[in-house]
């Protein structure tokens, strides 16, 4: 599939009986990314909501064209649907590819000085955000693995939370610098929302219920707060070195590199006891891993342990983003930790 980085198709109030009334033929019906305008009470102001920036995460776009096939009311402002990497979540089977085989992830190309390729996407899709001032920017993605929802973000303050409200009830603050479009500067609250696992029904509710919510809000300054919200501070993020193997198992087999436990996804719920074994290591026990705080310090010893050749934890900790799916957590990384015990 050729792809064409130059380009963004925009659409403007499309009727509800314009579009086809499945997702999966809305999908193919993309020639690429794709800027979808809806015009609201109030022209003066606009909020913008992204999707599918990977396209193995569909909540965001099933939400969103659930909205357009069955809305008739106005937003209360201009809204601004951006669906980004349309070409991977065509890849069959549907929703199945993250970006495109020996392509780049689009959410690790914003902020570059580069201007070619997924980069120039990258920049294409902020422009297009900067272009309408937007009052409030929410970048709508699926966990990884199984788990429950929460958010992130760059900066807190009590839009941030209240904005998270209407999603989740977690929302993660987070220093870490990917390229991602959580990481740009908008002049506006913006959250990413990881919705849940991508394959769950409740995740494309929560995706929808939090579009509602956000279409028909009069304010965004200081709004009603929807739940009471948990900041998280400080997530760090746990890879392998190098090309050390991933293997995923029951118990230790001998395998070079990493096992993780089969039932690592687990974890995104419960959390982790100091003394859980999360999986086996070869001879070179953590020297297989990297786990770095934000002036780049090895802290590996302060979260993870060796006896025998179980990988075992060293302290309690939440977990997040733990995934089974091994090319994710190969090239990503293989889940987020937050210390909580000491």
């Amino acid at each position: 599939m050729a792809i064409v980085f130059s380009e963004i198709s925009y659409f403007k109030d499309p009727s509800p009986g314009s579009l086809p009334m499945d997702y999966q033929t809305f999908l193919l019906s993309l020639a690429g990314p794709t800027v979808i305008d809806i015009t609201g009470q109030d022209a003066s102001r606009c909020r913008v909501i992204t999707s599918l920036l990977h396209g193995n995460e569909p909540s965001g776009f099933i939400a969103i064209h659930r909205w357009l096939t069955s809305e008739t009311r106005k937003p209360a402002t201009n809204i601004r649907f951006i669906i980004a990497s349309t070409e991977a979540a065509c890849l069959s089977p549907l929703f199945s590819h993250r970006y495109m085989p020996g392509g780049k992830d689009l959410n690790r190309c914003f902020g570059s000085r580069e201007n070619s390729g997924y980069y120039l996407r990258a920049r294409l899709i902020a422009d297009a955000i900067n272009r309408v001032s937007p009052e409030i920017v929410v970048d709508l993605h699926n966990t990884s693995g199984s788990g429950p929802a929460f958010a992130a973000c760059h900066g807190i303050n009590a839009n941030v939370l209240s904005l998270t409200s209407f999603f989740c009830e977690t929302i993660i603050l987070s220093a870490i610098r990917l390229g991602a479009l959580l990481e740009q500067d908008f002049s506006c609250p913006t959250i990413t929302v990881e919705c849940g696992g991508c394959n769950d029904e409740l995740a494309h509710e929560l995706a929808y219920e939090g579009i509602c919510h956000i279409l028909t809000c009069e304010t965004t300054r200081y709004f009603h707060q929807e739940r009471e919200v948990e900041v998280v501070y400080q997530p760090h993020r746990l890879r392998l070195k190098g090309d050390i193997n991933l293997s995923y198992g029951g118990q230790y087999s001998g395998a070079p590199g990493l096992t993780l436990k089969a039932a690592i996804e687990q974890y995104n719920f419960t959390g982790a006891r100091r003394g859980e074994v999360l999986g086996w290591l070869d001879h070179l026990g953590l020297d297989n891993l990297q786990l770095t705080d934000e002036q780049g310090k090895d802290i590996i010893g302060e979260y993870f342990s060796v006896s025998g050749h179980q990988l075992l934890c060293a302290t309690e900790m939440r977990i997040f983003m733990a995934t089974a799916i091994r090319d994710i957590a190969i090239n990503d990384c293989l889940f987020y930790v937050i210390k909580t015990g000491h």
